[in-house]
């Protein structure tokens, strides 16, 4: 475990240093294994804080909230602020500080486990990339906040393992607030995915949707599925069958009409392309949903 700093707390200030007999227990626990948290803390208006590690085994998140500060990792130096998150693998050598003249509010947490790497990656596929924007938003302060509530417990077993579960959401979430923060950044997905839901019931090119996000086909694509895992004509597929699954199980409608609902003319292509992508036929999903 790598040691947090020292500084000295404030007075509202908290840090938790989870014990090793603590650790050995959450490291055994199929529940906890893969993630749990060695160290939590939370260090409102930190004046003075500063920290240098050249190699440590855990890895550490910060979420600012408030103030500023300065990260030195060996991708540059950069300035943090309220509303970022930065993330620091395991072995990355670093030092930051707290801004002299406006010190940050910080939230922290290390963490280990057996696929703490995995996770980590989800969160930052590229080192060159370990601080990105999330905004100030009260659902970080909340997990946060929510990791913090293992003080004051005795070591309660049961607090760590729910401690160590959130930390997996709160890393999960982070990893799509990451790709929210790349489609601010001169790609908005959100606008491609509106003009997809207006098309649902006809069809839609990969010209008209890469026209929409004013970038090539190619690099469309690219940028598409590096942010949502599938080409962008797939998804649009899936939208459909996502919709087709609805019908299905709120409606009357025959496989045939809502293959027209969904602007497929045939009805059988429909029905292939259902089973391809559901893993059944319209009509035994149906009646799966239905008993």
């Amino acid at each position: 475990m790598s040691s947090p700093s020292q500084w000295p707390l404030p007075k509202e200030g908290i840090r938790v240093l989870t014990p090793s007999f603590m650790r050995q227990q959450l490291a055994a626990n199929p529940i906890s294994a893969e993630l749990y948290p060695t160290a939590i803390g939370y260090y409102p208006v930190a004046e003075g804080h500063q920290m240098e590690r050249t190699e440590h085994d855990d890895t550490l998140l910060i979420y600012c909230t408030d103030g500023s500060g300065w990260l030195d990792t060996p991708a540059g130096h950069t300035r943090i602020q309220a509303g970022d998150m930065v993330i620091l693998p395991a072995q990355m050598n670093h030092k930051y500080q707290s801004d002299r003249h406006d010190p940050w509010t910080i939230y922290w947490v290390h963490y280990e486990g057996k696929n703490a790497a995995h996770f980590t990656q989800h969160v930052c596929p590229e080192l060159s990339q370990t601080v990105f924007r999330v905004g100030l938003a009260a659902s970080f302060r909340s997990a946060f906040n929510a990791l913090l509530e293992v003080a004051r417990t005795g070591y309660e077993t049961s607090a760590y393992l729910t401690a160590a579960n959130r930390l997996k959401l709160l890393l999960v979430e982070l990893g799509r607030a990451r790709d929210r923060d790349e489609a601010q950044r001169g790609f908005d997905i959100e606008n491609i995915h509106e003009l997809m839901r207006s098309r649902i019931r006809g069809q839609l090119s990969l010209d008209e949707m890469a026209g929409a996000a004013f970038l090539s086909k190619f690099h469309f694509s690219k940028r598409y599925k590096a942010l949502t895992g599938y080409p962008p004509i797939q998804h649009f597929l899936n939208m459909k069958m996502e919709y087709a699954c609805e019908l299905l199980d709120g409606s009357t409608l025959s496989v045939k009409a809502i293959a027209w609902e969904l602007g497929f003319k045939d009805p059988l292509y429909f029905s292939r392309l259902f089973k391809r992508i559901i893993g059944s036929s319209p009509l035994i999903y149906r009646k799966s949903v239905k008993g």
